[in-house]
């Protein structure tokens, strides 16, 4: 189904978690170019249907665990009936049953005991989802700015959870009081994917959620203290999008003007409905508080109808704009390769964690620029079901140089640098700042 990356022994490779119907694999890097399978062995082998996955340390201990959620419960073997009930039916097309009418299955919470096995902890925590609701996609950060991490988990047709860090290895599930359960009228929505960033520049991470057809995106701006507001509507984003049905998605920079554009992978569900394969979308950020949907001026490949599913964002040819690799059912990928973001600058941003974990997965950056601030998190999930480039990325514009950079670490330590020139892929170890910097690779067209 999906993926998520992480160093989970800190040993300097980067490892893979892949969820499955069925049980699940953790794949250990060896460093040697191959990697082993020791999903059993770590304790990790989660056998229901999993989907999103995200690596997280949710104690800072410097060790990565793992937040892996699941859809529902069924048997491959023994369906229910095709078309067969109120629950099998769409817009009076008959469909595959689900998932309203099928048990949920819960929701995994992998402890890392630092000597490469885990501990589910999921009850312990208070996250196991005993109500049994559809769970997607999973996404960590630091909502209140407390220090702990916290998990926003996007179900499917059930209230979403976002579940606020106690520091005590505990959890509260604060979807309702925090307004990201449900949309604006109250409504439960079909959520799949999640990105959190700053769109706005007040220095809160906002979050956007993909939604089924008919079923609006939400954006929820940040308000503060883990407050919520759905604004989708003023932003000029939900009325565009209720023909689609949403997926893989993140708030990124794609024109490198500083401010943080949207982006939209989109697929129906089922192939019985018309226009089952469809365009992707892509908003732009009017800087105002609304953004304007621009697809068909990036090119043919965002035109282009796929259904598509989980999508990936990373500079891939580290030429200073973010590309873009989406998944397509019943159909080739697609790298959309960006060939103009780099007519603006901006700086590529790598974190090493020593005391921390040592993707740094969890650190909180500041990037200031003249009157120009930024902030961003390292973070694994999000997006659909999908894993992103660690690396931050953060446009510029016209602007030559970063005034300053700030990394407050998990563990509390806080490094910074200044005056670093544009366009340069800069990377930070935990206590000792800058250890490298060096140029965006040409430009390749």
């Amino acid at each position: 189904m999906g993926c998520a990356v992480g160093d989970f022994n800190n040993d300097g490779f980067d490892d893979l978690y892949v969820t499955s119907i069925g049980p699940d694999h953790l794949f250990k890097n060896n460093g040697n170019g191959t990697f082993t399978d020791v999903a059993q062995k770590a304790g990790v082998s989660d056998p229901r249907f999993s989907t999103g996955a995200a690596f997280l340390d949710y104690d800072n201990d410097g060790h990565l665990d793992l937040f892996v959620t699941n859809y529902v419960s069924f048997d491959l073997n023994n369906l229910p009936p095709f078309g067969e009930g109120p629950m099998c039916q769409f817009k009076g097309v008959p469909v595959q049953c689900g998932p309203r009418g099928l048990p949920g299955a819960g929701d995994s919470l992998f402890r890392n005991n630092g000597d490469g096995t885990f501990t589910d902890v999921s009850k312990k925590a208070g996250v196991a989802d005993s109500r049994g609701y559809y769970g997607l996609d999973v996404v960590g950060s630091d909502f209140d700015g407390d220090g702990w991490v916290d998990v926003f988990v996007a179900n499917d047709s059930t209230p979403n959870f976002l579940y606020h860090n106690n520091g005590n290895g505990t959890f509260s599930e604060i979807g309702f009081e925090s307004g990201t359960a449900l949309n604006k009228n109250g409504s439960e929505q079909g959520c799949m994917g999640v990105t959190l960033g700053d769109y706005n520049h007040d220095g809160l991470l906002d979050m956007f959620i993909t939604n089924f057809d008919d079923e609006y995106n939400v954006l929820y701006r940040n308000d503060g203290r883990t407050s919520f507001t759905d604004i989708s509507h003023e932003a000029q984003l939900a009325m565009v999008s209720l023909p689609y049905v949403g997926w893989g998605t993140k708030f990124f920079d794609y024109d490198n003007d500083g401010w943080l554009d949207l982006f939209i992978a989109n697929g129906h569900a089922y192939p019985q409905r018309d226009r089952y394969r469809q365009r992707k979308l892509v908003h732009r950020n009017n800087r105002d508080g609304t953004f304007l949907e621009v697809a068909a001026q990036l090119g043919s490949g965002m035109m282009e109808e796929y259904a598509s599913r989980g999508t990936a964002f990373g500079d891939i040819d580290n030429d200073g704009d973010v590309d873009i690799v989406v998944n397509n059912l019943d159909g080739v990928p697609q790298l959309l390769r960006n060939d103009g973001g780099n007519t603006n600058n901006s700086i590529l941003i790598k974190t090493t964690g020593t005391k921390s974990n040592r993707n740094g997965i969890g650190a909180k950056l500041k990037v200031v620029a003249g009157d120009l601030v930024q902030v961003e998190e390292v973070r694994s999930g999000g997006s659909y079901i999908s894993q992103n480039d660690l690396r931050l990325h953060f446009g510029l514009e016209k602007r030559t140089k970063v005034d300053l950079i700030q990394v407050r670490w998990p563990s509390g330590v806080v490094d910074t640098l200044t005056n670093i020139p544009a366009n340069k892929i800069v990377i930070f170890k935990e206590g000792k700042g800058l250890v490298e910097q060096k140029d965006f690779a040409p430009h390749l067209r």
